[in-house]
């Protein structure tokens, strides 16, 4: 990693770098960049920034009052290996262009103010993130939306419903909600999601493993070893610029949409996570727990996970198509409570986590449609206040539960909590329930406010105004 100014130079002379990528996030967690020539980067670049039109940057500012500076992090300088000529890349935060201060909507912004909110409010000294990146590659994607047509045609080479086609074909199909850990020639994504792994690894981001997902046609996932919030955010930003940009490579297409099969599985962005002591212990350890081995601390985090739950998905499911996703079936929680080892819970406690060095809770509503940095500074601002108000997840009916939702007792069932059915719904538990993610200036009520009138605008009313295709099918002839 580079530290220094000197470093990046002798970094980039040694990589005959000729070019320099500035990259920051926009409040909806896209990535944007733009480049300057490698004789641009002087020292100045990194206390006085590069100017940039905020008002064009989704979320950021209006018009009349744009300007807005990027300020790359030296610490995130890498190679860009999808360049033609040799190019450094920078991760940047966004700040003000009269007073330098940290744009507030900033979202690196807020996930280092949420890191020095848990170390001034708790015993702990840092947060461990390792989110799981599930993903669907497709061989095409043709959408067509108009006044008079809307439609969308996806395929995949590994689909069943290719299996009688004319074109030449070898006869191994991976059936629907068949290909969990399917091996080659039914994989025929394991030399791409190889490719995709190396680069990562080579990028300083360890992999813990990759395979072949539930879904059929394409379903695959790439797992990480967990580091810190603002280093998992940044490496989540890059994961999926590599992920997307090796996919065009050989021809093909990767997308995090939650749902994007009908009837398929859906494609979630579980974040498994524990807090680190100020003295390096796992704060999540405890023995004495029989029956997930967690520590109260723990279980009080958990309680604010689940509290919480409904208005977090707000920011960790932010899309229309999130809640195609959450629905029952298919192994995506519906309902907001903890259990060990238990996929159909909100929380899942991994059973084969059962040392101090490996104990961790996963959360498992969030996807990839959301803002990476909000996401995981979310859930954190809601364990901490979990922690601080001593919210136990038995005491409200929460958990733990270690059996299957469908053989749940009814009078158990009808005293969780649902996850929101809509992001309508989640939105507006979001403006209900947003006073933990203002504690300590972390999240800010104008966030917030823009974030959800964006969302409703851009996302909810967008789609339901409307005609979907099936609408015609079922009403037509009326």
């Amino acid at each position: 990693m580079v530290k220094t100014f000197d470093e990046l130079v002798r970094f980039c002379h040694e990589r005959n770098v000729e070019g320099v990528d500035l990259k920051f996030v926009d409040l909806f967690g896209r990535w944007h960049h733009l480049s300057l020539p490698f004789k641009r980067l002087t020292e100045d670049l990194f206390r006085d920034g590069e100017p940039f039109d905020g008002s064009s940057t989704p979320g950021f500012k209006s018009v009349e009052g744009g300007d807005m500076v990027l300020i790359p992090d030296i610490s995130t300088a890498e190679n860009d290996p999808f360049w033609d000529r040799p190019t450094v890349s920078l991760i940047c935060s966004v700040y003000e262009a009269d007073t330098r201060e940290h744009f507030k909507r900033d979202p690196r912004g807020v996930a280092v103010r949420a890191e020095k909110f848990l170390v001034e409010n708790t015993p702990a000294g840092k947060s461990l993130w390792g989110p799981e990146y599930e993903f669907y590659i497709f061989d095409s994607v043709n959408v067509r939306e108009d006044v008079n047509e809307s439609y969308y045609r996806i395929d995949s080479e590994e689909a069943d419903w290719n299996s009688g086609s004319d074109v030449k074909n070898l006869g191994h199909k991976i059936p629907r909600q068949g290909g969990y850990h399917a091996i080659p020639p039914l994989d025929c994504m394991a030399n791409l999601r190889a490719e995709m792994a190396y680069m990562m690894q080579e990028a300083a981001i360890p992999v813990r493993y990759h395979h072949h997902e539930v879904g059929g046609p394409g379903q695959s996932e790439i797992e990480v070893m967990l580091s810190g919030l603002l280093e998992m955010g940044d490496n989540s930003m890059r994961t999926k610029y590599i992920i997307k940009n090796v996919a065009r490579k050989f021809g093909k297409t990767a997308t995090f949409m939650p749902k994007p099969l009908f009837g398929e599985a859906g494609s979630g962005m579980h974040f498994h996570q524990y807090l680190i002591g100020k003295n390096g212990e796992n704060l999540f350890w405890g023995p004495e727990d029989e029956v997930c081995g967690l520590s109260q601390l723990a279980r009080y985090y958990i309680g604010g996970l689940l509290y919480h739950g409904r208005s977090l998905l707000g920011l960790t499911n932010p899309s229309t198509n999130s809640y195609k996703r959450l629905i029952p079936g298919f192994e995506a929680p519906t309902k907001l409570f903890y259990g060990l080892a238990n996929r159909c819970a909100a929380i899942r406690v991994p059973k084969y986590a059962n040392t101090e060095a490996t104990k961790r809770i996963e959360f498992r509503s969030p996807d990839g449609t959301c803002n990476i940095y909000f996401a995981m500074a979310a859930q954190l601002m809601a364990g901490i206040d979990g922690i601080r108000k001593k919210i136990d997840p038995a005491e409200l009916g929460m958990g733990p539960f270690n059996m299957d939702i469908k053989k749940m007792p009814e009078d158990v069932l009808s005293r969780i909590q649902n996850v929101p059915a809509t992001l309508v719904e989640a939105l507006d538990a979001l403006q209900k329930d947003k006073g933990f993610l203002l504690e300590g200036g972390v999240f800010t009520e104008d966030t917030i406010d823009a974030w959800v009138s964006w969302k409703l605008e851009k996302d909810h009313y967008a789609v339901r105004n409307r005609p979907h295709p099936y609408e015609i099918k079922l009403y037509f002839d009326m």
